[in-house]
């Protein structure tokens, strides 16, 4: 590969990405989500690719500072925080990584399904604390087993994550924009009624403004005051003080949320809640699973250059890989 290929590293890319982009291009590195002035003048006309380490929105003020850009290659499946019509408006492919994290995403699902409907902090602190000892057991919880559960968003994680709740031996039911053909769950178009139905909600959908607030406090009255809500998403497609409110109040049982409106800045309102799990962004922080993300974002960036085409352009790029 040229080293006389400009790539622009946003955000901090993590040590294994860049020592790959490093020995096949000159990579710039920069923190910063949006670069100061004196490193646009001097790199920003000659960078034709970016690595995106960044949870920013990349925006089409940014791909103009940018006129040489060619492909955007960001690290994660979801890409919500870049204007994707604004990239394919001036020609710039982006990619993503999709599949190489849907194992682990739908496992740390499951584990925190698990954690919340047990009550396992509370247990845990219920015995370092000495109160097993003082107090007695800890209170009942409830069991999964043959009890509805409704996924969110039946995409390639969402279908991962089904598998696997099929050991519980419930009915798995799915909301989405469409029903999926071939699939042996039950498609739900109608998300309260849905949420009435399961005893606990997992949100596996992308971002974005078509999904922004999506579970609002109707899903989460409709869940109750034993349900349980699953956030592996985007903290976006949560109305964030509805939730809050449904803790406190009791209207909603348990929640345990990967994902935040604004990470990694948790309000003191949801740390403060003991009916929530809270998680730092991590379903997918694996070694495995982060090493094949940064591996596929390089690869992208190189197959692009080398060849013309990229392994994994997000669906509206297709066309254009």
């Amino acid at each position: 590969m040229s080293r006389s290929i400009e790539i622009y590293g946003r955000g901090r890319l993590p040590p294994r990405l860049e020592t790959r982009l490093a020995e096949a291009f000159t990579l710039h590195g920069d923190p910063d989500p949006f670069p100061p002035e004196d490193w646009l003048a001097s790199h920003g006309g000659s960078v034709r690719g970016l690595a995106n380490g960044s949870f920013t929105p990349l925006t089409a003020e940014l791909m103009d500072r940018l006129p040489k850009l060619e492909i955007i290659a960001s690290i994660g499946v979801g890409y919500d925080m870049i204007d994707v019509p604004a990239a394919k408006a001036r020609g710039i492919l982006v990619t993503h990584t999709p599949d190489v994290l849907n194992a682990d995403v739908a496992n740390y699902a499951l584990l925190l399904l698990l954690a919340a409907s047990r009550d396992l902090i509370h247990q845990d602190s219920h015995v370092r604390s000495g109160g097993w000892a003082s107090d007695g057991p800890s209170p009942l919880t409830h069991t999964l087993e043959g009890r509805p559960i409704g996924i969110v968003g039946l995409g390639r994680i969402g279908r991962t994550l089904a598998r696997k709740l099929e050991i519980f031996g419930g009915p798995i039911l799915y909301h989405g924009r469409r029903e999926q053909a071939g699939v042996p769950y039950e498609f739900c178009p109608d998300l309260y009624d849905m949420a009435r139905r399961c005893a606990a909600l997992i949100l596996c959908l992308p971002g974005g403004a078509g999904t922004d607030g999506l579970i609002d406090a109707g899903v989460l009255d409709a869940l109750g005051p034993e349900g349980i809500l699953i956030n592996v998403a985007r903290g976006s497609v949560v109305d964030q003080p509805a939730l809050i409110e449904a803790l406190q109040s009791g209207r909603l049982g348990r929640a345990a949320l990967d994902v935040f409106d604004d990470e990694p800045d948790v309000p003191q309102a949801l740390r403060d809640c003991e009916r929530v799990i809270l998680s730092p962004h991590a379903a997918s922080a694996t070694v495995e699973t982060r090493q094949a993300m940064f591996d596929l974002t390089a690869d992208n960036l190189i197959d692009y250059f080398r060849t013309g085409t990229a392994r994994t352009p997000v669906p509206e790029c297709r066309d254009m890989a």
